[in-house]
């Protein structure tokens, strides 16, 4: 199990003004915590939603309902595929 001098190894250094840094240490305070911590959870929670906004699809009803249907009643190839499985059997030697 990693030991709690483990887990925070890296370093960040920020540039910011007196007026953004105070701004900071008010809101840190307002948590109870602090500036460090306060960057760090809010800086990772706009990471995730970042993150998240590129790599996962909302689709509508409508939309879900049109990709299941493909996918459980997927249509015939049609000529653009076949080669290109061909093309690919082809690469892999096969």
């Amino acid at each position: 199990m990693a030991r709690p001098a483990d887990l925070k190894r890296e370093r960040m250094h920020l540039r910011l003004d007196a007026k953004v840094k105070g701004k900071l240490e008010r809101a840190a305070a307002y948590e109870e915590t602090n500036v460090s911590d306060f960057v760090l959870a809010n800086a990772l929670a706009a990471a995730e939603r970042v993150i998240s906004s590129h790599e996962s699809v909302t689709l509508s009803a409508k939309d879900w309902d049109v990709f299941y249907d493909a996918l459980i009643n997927p249509p015939p190839p049609n000529e653009t595929l076949k080669k290109a499985a061909r093309r690919y059997r082809e690469r892999m030697g096969g």
